[in-house]
């Protein structure tokens, strides 16, 4: 039995049918309204990426950048990377991200001039004394601005694809910049990069640490970006799980340690104790093996690096237990007592001054027989006749203390080094007796000669 063409249920389902095709018209039109207006944004960004390909070298006069293209895609590129940009789907393609990072590799990969060595920067915040504001920064700001943009917003997976090992090594060679503000710039870029490509983190590590050996052991040239590159690595060994990998404890031994090695070690010399005291404090058993590897790159003429090295020790020495310390109580404590020997007032005061820390003396009293010797002989040489008055009145206190402390083992002490004095006296006496005898034996030996000579 058919429908009645005008009954209420057959107009209905004329009015479904209606309303269907409506809406998917409507659904249509806006798709193809947003691919249209998606197109549209597409080929700005590429005109505008167009627009700032040109490279300048920013050395002769005539040049006259303008900024303004880089500033528009920086605005138009952050709210597309976010993903607010218009319609469904991925916002930035393939499309637009290849020229995109080949233009801001153009940019920024580029020679650099030669270190500035007119001035030795010896202490931490010396790159502001010596950096000389570059023209070009303006112009990279915005470039590092826009490949920042990139990194932060975009998915893992597909930034992989554009950021390769060349890429990672080109950023490694911008640190010797000696432009402060490009280089925590690149501290940032470097650093998000690691926390995204997990699969890039070995390779990434790698990379700064044959940057590291080669500063050490093969190049005499100042390099502005060691500490940058050490605060990456102190959030990176931050971390690192409990218990170390054997890998860790070899970057530790053969990477981080030998950077007490070179001269300029003062201008980085903060993040790298940090670095290694994030060692310290997850394992120990560590510091042993740390206090050791400074004495063993103790500097023989360089008084200010000595200073800044017996802050480091006292540091950690403050950290260790009583077993760790007994390990290396003996070397290090002769260590001090040559220090607070040196002719230099600074070195000497600054050695004196670690027998103000309670955790320090406390420590050295638990191998006190082993210790007491060295540093009561090493006293008493100050008290005897170094130059400076200051040293002499700061050894005063420190024997005071001592002595307070316990008068037997000191007496005791004090004896032996009397008691070495005096062999010592005699030896140089047998030797200068020797001497002489030497010298009147070949006198009586010449004259032998001489007479038996005809005339």
């Amino acid at each position: 039995m058919g429908v009645n063409p005008n009954s209420p249920k057959s107009s209905s389902l004329k009015k479904m049918k209606a309303n269907t095709l409506k809406s998917l018209l409507q659904l249509d039109s806006m798709h193809s309204g947003s691919r249209l207006h998606r197109s549209s944004e597409h080929d700005k960004i590429l005109s505008l990426i167009s627009c700032c390909s040109y490279t300048y070298t920013f050395t002769h006069p005539s040049e006259s950048p303008s900024l303004h293209s880089f500033i528009k895609l920086l605005a138009v590129l952050k709210p597309m990377a976010k993903g607010k940009g218009p319609g469904p789907g991925p916002c930035l393609p393939d499309e637009i991200l290849s020229p995109l990072f080949t233009m801001t590799q153009d940019h920024l990969f580029r020679p650099l001039p030669p270190p500035n060595t007119s001035i030795t920067c010896i202490l931490p915040d010396d790159d502001d004394l010596i950096a000389i504001p570059s023209a070009a920064w303006p112009h990279l700001q915005l470039v590092y601005d826009i490949l920042l943009c990139l990194v932060i917003n975009m998915d893992p997976k597909t930034l992989g694809e554009y950021i390769k090992e060349s890429f990672i090594l080109n950023l490694l060679a911008l640190f010797k910049s000696d432009d402060p503000r490009e280089r925590d710039r690149l501290k940032n870029v470097y650093h998000r990069i690691y926390s995204q490509l997990h699969g890039s983190r070995a390779f990434m590590r790698k990379a700064m640490n044959d940057v590291f050996l080669h500063y050490t052991f093969e190049s005499d040239e100042r390099h502005a970006g060691i500490g940058d590159l050490l605060e990456i690595c102190g959030t990176i060994i931050n971390g690192f799980s409990v218990p170390l990998k054997e890998e860790h404890r070899i970057f530790l031994m053969r990477v981080l340690m030998p950077l007490h090695r070179p001269k300029g070690m003062q201008a980085y010399h903060k993040q790298l104790a940090y670095c290694i005291y994030q060692f310290v404090e997850k394992e120990p058993l560590l510091g042993v093996a740390v206090v050791r590897g400074i004495l063993r790159y103790w500097p023989t003429t360089n008084c200010q690096k000595e200073v800044v090295l017996i802050g480091q020790l006292e540091d950690l020495v403050e950290n260790m237990e009583t077993l760790e310390y007994k390990a290396v109580a003996l070397p290090l404590c002769k260590l001090i007592t040559k220090c607070f020997n040196s002719l230099n007032s600074q070195v000497a005061e600054r050695a004196l001054y670690m027998w103000n820390n309670e955790r320090f003396v406390k420590m050295a009293l638990q191998a006190a027989e082993e210790v007491l010797p060295v540093v009561v002989g090493g006293m008493e040489e100050n008290l005897r006749g170094h130059w400076s008055k200051s040293v002499r009145q700061l050894t005063q206190n420190v024997k005071e203390m001592l002595v307070e402390m316990d008068p037997l083992l000191y007496s005791s002490c004090l004896a032996q080094f009397h008691h070495s004095l005096l062999e010592a006296e005699t030896r140089r006496k047998e030797r200068w007796e020797r001497l002489e005898i030497a010298i009147k034996v070949n006198q009586f030996i010449q004259e032998s000669l001489t007479s038996s000579l005809p005339d």
